[in-house]
């Protein structure tokens, strides 16, 4: 299981029509349909019978186990120490299949899964796990969890164990397809550990799992290690064979890449993907490299790519204007970032759905017109013409042309020049900071920055610890900084996150840092850089 398949609109039967209903409502009940070991947003499995998200985590560091609250920084690899209702193929973008649940039941209305669970299943003191969990799981994590999953949990109405072999899950009309998908991934908690332990605090102390790994050594933002459960009791189900295969997984945290490359020359980690092209381009040449002892390769991947760019937070005021956002994009001159600084790896991206079906294309067509046409007059008039698609420069690193034109946007929103400085329409300076939490994407950029003065614009760049960045970034106290993001193969109810219908209010903590400014800062070609140190 390695390539991810390809959507296509397949049959929308079971899924869109099928759910679940409360225990009272005894006709959607009698419309049932029959046991299933898996559920997809489609309706169809490719596996027959018998054939988790995260949240907090930082690259960087961490200073918590509890990866599903907004505190703290959670440690990488977490979610190998939990087990939810279902679980994902990794060749499947839009299907589970059964894990801790052993089959499903759907009510013909859509609202309604009654999950059916697998006997004998245990937490990893031996204590087991029942469908009483599984609701005290869902309910604390709609209520207390982290931002994304309460976003997520939205039409998610409630959890009802009506024994110990059976939950019913409920949810709201008009839900989207992929809610009860995201639902019966989340992880299971057990009720009679958070009993004594509170839910909603950062934490050192391992919490209490069901999943084909628990904590074993580690040291806060240096390293931490995760043990294989002996006689894991789903280690042998149809979906779990061929995974979990080591011992023992580390994960070593390193601040720098720099540093973090030399660790992985000193064999202090046997496997990286590469991200940066200045190091893929000039960096491995040393003995272990040249004599096979590492071996380098570039994998095809035909996945959706996702974008990766600078973010505005459209909470400042002087950031709010499109105009000015949009004048930025002609301030950065890819052609020569890609060439000078990147060693013309990558290829710039002009979606969110890059490299995919769903990725804009030429005119809306006919049945896309269908869809947007109620909408006409109260979004953008952009919307029923091209795609936006980023400029192209003439490679100098200060292309004159769109440089004016960034200027005459500027002009049009009413930021005009004052003794040298780019003003807002009261009269104000305009100056932006951009916000990282390490330094290898700080040559991008200067001369972004640069651009930016000679229009007026006073642009600094501050590197803050990852601690301090992500707890920055969750407080909305920035003004620009780099993401990525990329979306599900069969997008759904998770866009609500990134793309909501209007500005939150002031005050509203919204689930993404800020509106995304059309221009993407690079992305991959339609490959990924794998290398692997042999012993």
């Amino acid at each position: 299981m390695t390539d991810i398949c390809k959507v296509t609109r397949r049959h929308t039967l079971a899924l869109g029509a099928g759910a679940l209903v409360s225990t009272l409502a005894r006709p959607a009940w009698a419309e049932e349909g029959p046991e299933r070991h898996g559920i997809s947003a489609f309706g169809d499995l490719k596996y027959p019978a018998g054939a988790t998200r995260t949240f907090n985590q930082n690259f960087l560091t961490f200073n918590s186990l509890n990866i599903f609250i907004l505190k703290g920084d959670g440690a990488q690899g977490m979610e190998l120490t939990f087990a939810s209702l279902l679980t994902r193929a990794a060749d499947e973008p839009d299907a589970l299949y059964g894990l801790a649940a052993r089959a499903v039941r759907i009510s013909a209305d859509g609202l309604a899964y009654r999950f059916l669970m697998r006997p004998g299943i245990t937490f990893h003191d031996g204590s087991p796990l029942t469908a009483h969990d599984v609701a005290f799981s869902l309910k604390i994590l709609k209520e207390k969890g982290h931002p994304i999953a309460q976003q997520l949990l939205r039409d998610f109405v409630g959890a009802e164990a009506t024994d110990d072999a059976t939950v019913v899950l409920t949810f709201a009309p008009k839900r989207a397809r992929d809610v009860p998908l995201f639902t019966a991934s989340l992880p299971i908690f057990s009720r009679e550990y958070y009993s004594k332990h509170a839910f909603d605090e950062t934490t050192l102390e391992p919490p209490l799992g069901s999943g084909p790994y628990q904590v074993g050594r580690f040291d806060p933002g240096r390293f931490i290690e995760y043990d294989r459960v002996k006689n894991w009791w789903g280690a042998e189900l149809p979906v779990e064979r061929g995974q979990n295969n080591f011992d023992v997984v580390r994960y070593e945290f390193y601040r720098d890449r720099d540093v973090a490359f030399e660790g992985f020359t000193s064999k202090s980690y046997l496997f990286r993907e590469e991200f940066t092209s200045r190091i893929w381009s000039t960096r491995y040449d040393f003995p272990a490299a040249r004599d096979g002892r590492v071996k380098r390769d570039t994998l095809p991947d035909d996945t959706p790519s996702g974008a990766q760019g600078w973010f505005f937070n459209t909470r400042r005021d002087k950031l709010k204007d499109k105009r000015l956002r949009e004048a930025f994009i002609y301030a950065f001159d890819f052609e020569w970032t890609n060439k000078t600084l990147m060693y013309g790896s990558y290829k710039r991206t002009h979606s969110v759905f890059q490299n995919s079906d769903m990725m804009a294309e030429g005119k809306p067509s006919r049945e896309e017109l269908a869809l947007l046409e109620p909408f006409r007059g109260k979004v953008a008039d952009e919307v029923f013409g091209e795609p936006f698609v980023p400029p192209v420069s003439d490679g100098s690193g200060q292309d004159r042309s769109l440089l004016r034109h960034a200027s005459a946007l500027l002009q049009e929103a009413g930021f005009a020049v004052k003794d040298g400085k780019r003003v807002t329409p009261q009269g104000e300076p305009i100056s932006v900071e951009f916000l990282l939490d390490e330094p290898s994407s700080q040559p991008h950029h200067m001369l972004f920055i640069k651009n930016l003065g000679t229009l007026g614009i006073e642009a600094t760049l501050r590197i803050v610890d990852a601690v301090q960045y992500r707890k920055r970034v969750d407080d909305f106290d920035f003004d620009l900084t780099v993401q990525r993001f990329g979306f599900s193969s069969t997008p759904g109810d998770s866009l609500r996150s990134f793309f909501p219908r209007r500005p939150p209010r002031s005050g509203a903590r919204r689930i993404s840092p800020a509106y995304p400014i059309r221009s993407s800062m690079r992305s991959s070609t339609k490959s990924s850089r794998l290398i692997t140190a042999l012993p």
